[in-house]
Order: structure tokens, then C-alpha cells, then sequence
């Protein structure tokens, strides 16, 4: 697919910005729609507020690709208010966005919907690929957020016109170089250098993982590929145990010791930071079939090699 045209909703985050540095530089031309005031470099903005039609409906008309990242961060406390802000913040723009499509003359041929790997059901066993079981489990306290993702990709499929190549990007957690917020390396590189770099819980909870630039060259490769559609794992092939993970940051960071984190002191740190256990106990353990299958090759295929690179 010859790619001239990007449009990113929601592009104002921590993916946004890895994404719209990779296409600006590859000289593809981005434009975000975000509450921002400000484009990041080499990109272009349409505000809006995710809730309302207007004049930014026009940027998607001739564009190549739609790429849809709106939702709030899950890194909160799953009470009322913020359950409905994260519903909302998910259903609410996608709906907008498909709304908006099926209005234009020359529509995207291509939608990229973000989504979690977090759907899959916690497990020990093998790992799961696009065909793997879905669902909640008591042990992982995870009830809420497979709802939440079940809902964002129902309400996509809903209403992602007919022509358009739809993909669910079920993405595992993102590695970046970036001292941003939201990027999980930063906090654990930060954790480890306090020494607080121990395994989490029992630590034998898988952690699945992508490179931030395999990440960006797994979207273009699905670009390419039309025959890729529906649900794709974007996730390294080599998910790893919580206490492997930890050990191998503490190697590279020169950290020999690491207090671990058990169960009990996890509840109290997610309670005193506002946000939930499930996030680090639950075990995701998340093969990329779709990309495997079709030929993808990653850079970074294993947990040291990806923080090695971004750490250097």
C-alpha cells in the first residue's frame, strides 16, 4: 500500500507521538485529531473534542489511513466515575469516527483501531494467539477490563463502514526510549535504580511486550498486507515471566539487588497511586500469530535485546 496520508485520533499520546515521528520521518504526511493546540513536528492538527461532528471531518476525506487511539489511560482506580470515563472515552469517538467516514466522498481505505491484549484470559500455559480464549478470571481482577476492550472492539466492528479494511490492533505493552509517563520502561528503569527492581507478586505472571519500532513496522506491514484484517497481536514472540523481566532490567541497569514487591504491598502501592493491581498481577502471555504467519520479521524479538537498544 502506497501510504501518502495518516489521520491519528487521539494522536496526542505517548503511542500518537511514536507513530507520527515514525511516518513524518518516512515523509508520509500526519494529521492528528486532538484537544491539543500544538502539532508535534512535521505533523499537522484538526482539533476536536471526540464528542462532536465539524470541520474536522474533513481532514479524513482522501486520506490513506485512519488510525483510531482515543482512550483515557487505564493506569486509574476502576471506581464508578472512572469506569464511565473509560468507556466513554473508547465508544464515544469510535462511533463519532465511523459516523464521519460513512460521509465521505473518498474515505479511508484503511482503519487501524487500537485495542489491548489484555483481552486474552490470564494464563500459565501456552500462549495465545488471535484465536485465543477471551475472558475474565477472579485471580487476575480483571473483570472490568475485558468488558471495557470486548465493548471498544464491538463498537468498532459496529460501525466500521463496508469496503473499509478494519484491524483491531491488540496491542501488548510498549517499550519506549522516552522519559514519558506513559511509557511503562521509563517507571520500571526508574523502580530498578531505586532498588525497588524484585519480582512482582509471585513473579511467575507472563509479561508480553513490543518494541516501540516494531511496533510502528508492524503497522505499516499490516498496511501492506490487505489480507490482515479483524484482530492482530501486535506483541514480541518471546513474552516473558515477571521475575525473568525484572531480573534481566536489573542486569542492564548494573542494579545486583532488587527488593521484590509482594502481594499485599502491591494493594497498598496501587491504592496509595491510584491505580489497580490487575495491571501487574494479571499474566498475559501473547503470541503475534497473524504477523508471524504472513512473514513479519522483528528487530527486537527478545525483552533484552529491545532494552538494550532503547537503554543505549
Amino acid at each position: 500500500m502506497n501510504t501518502k496520508r495518516i489521520v491519528i485520533a487521539g494522536g496526542g499520546g505517548f503511542l500518537g507521538g511514536v507513530l507520527t515521528r515514525y511516518w513524518v520521518e518516512k515523509g508520509v504526511s500526519v494529521t492528528l485529531l486532538t484537544r491539543q493546540a500544538t502539532a508535534p513536528k512535521g505533523a499537522q492538527i484538526a482539533q476536536w473534542d471526540g464528542q462532536t461532528r465539524g470541520s474536522w471531518e474533513q481532514v479524513l476525506d482522501g486520506a490513506d489511513v485512519l488510525i483510531n487511539l482515543c482512550g483515557a489511560s487505564v493506569n486509574c482506580r476502576y471506581h464508578d466515575e472512572n469506569r464511565k470515563l473509560l468507556m466513554d472515552s473508547r465508544l464515544v469517538p469510535t462511533r463519532l469516527l465511523g459516523d464521519a467516514v460513512k460521509d465521505c466522498a473518498h474515505p479511508p481505505t484503511v482503519w487501524l483501531q487500537a485495542s489491548t491484549a489484555t483481552l486474552y484470559k490470564h494464563t500459565f500455559g501456552p500462549g495465545w494467539t488471535e484465536d485465543g480464549e477471551i475472558g475474565s478470571d477472579p485471580r487476575a481482577k480483571d473483570a472490568f477490563s475485558i468488558e471495557l476492550a470486548q465493548a471498544w472492539e464491538d463498537a468498532f466492528y459496529e460501525v466500521l463502514p463496508d469496503g473499509i479494511r478494519g484491524v483491531c490492533m491488540r496491542c501488548a505493552m510498549v517499550l519506549g526510549a522516552g522519559a514519558d509517563s506513559n511509557n511503562v520502561l521509563h517507571t520500571l528503569a526508574r523502580l530498578t535504580k531505586l532498588g525497588l527492581g524484585g519480582k512482582m507478586a509471585s513473579g511467575k505472571q507472563f509479561v508480553s511486550w513490543i518494541h516501540e519500532t516494531d511496533l510502528c513496522r508492524a503497522v505499516e506491514w499490516i498496511l501492506a498486507h490487505g489480507d490482515l484484517v479483524g484482530p492482530v497481536n501486535l506483541a514480541a514472540p518471546t513474552p516473558l515471566p515477571n521475575q525473568e523481566m525484572m531480573k534481566t532490567l536489573r542486569t542492564i541497569l548494573k542494579r545486583p539487588v532488587g527488593l521484590p514487591a509482594p502481594s499485599f504491598l502491591l494493594e497498598f502501592g496501587a491504592w496509595l497511586m491510584r491505580t489497580e493491581t490487575e495491571l501487574v498481577i494479571k499474566s498475559r502471555r501473547v503470541l503475534p500469530g497473524s504477523l508471524r504467519d504472513s512473514g513479519f520479521e522483528f528487530l527486537f524479538p527478545t525483552f533484552r535485546s529491545a532494552v538494550e537498544d532503547l537503554r543505549s
